[in-house]
């Protein structure tokens, strides 16, 4: 009988980028369940089952980690109500979570219950990677506000995390 073949074991820099990913693709379903009227569990079936590594327009699209994509679009989505009144307080008085852009919204929905929920991910990086995905849909100022509004939020929720 031979040895089994060993797995090679993910690189933390592999899972970094495959989360990275799947925050950016969880922006995307959050923003597909709200203005798509799809159903949560059918909107993460289409990215995990037909987007994740697939070839979009002579694209490659990248490989995210489907646990944690998963986990992003279900607390999105299922903890919204919690999420805006968060997101609402850390707005300025004349913002709304409803007012804002549709992507931006889900943006900082999927952020929020990031900070929220997902306490081994550190403030720090979860506030860096979403001012990349802002930076991915837009070039004027939202990237700016997303670090500002998450900043906030972080004094809020981690503030031991936060100087």
């Amino acid at each position: 009988m031979s040895a089994p073949i060993p797995v090679p074991q993910e690189t933390e820099r592999e899972l970094m980028h495959r989360r990275s990913v799947a925050r950016l693709a969880a922006t995307q379903a959050l923003y597909q369940v709200e203005f798509g009227g799809g159903r949560t569990e059918d909107v993460i079936n289409e990215f995990v089952d037909h987007r994740f590594g697939a070839e979009i327009d002579g694209e490659r699209l990248g490989h995210a980690d489907p646990d944690f994509f998963r986990a992003l679009v279900r607390g999105g989505v299922g903890r919204q109500e919690e999420l805006d009144a968060l997101l609402k307080g850390s707005l300025s008085r004349a913002r709304d979570p409803s007012r804002l852009d549709g992507i931006l919204r889900a943006l900082l929905r999927v952020a929020a219950f990031e900070l929220l929920a997902r306490k081994e991910v550190p403030a720090k990086v979860v506030i860096d990677e979403y001012i990349e995905v802002a930076h991915a849909f837009f070039s004027g100022p939202e990237p700016k506000l997303v670090n500002g509004v998450l900043d906030n939020l972080a004094r809020h929720l981690r503030p031991s995390e936060v100087s």
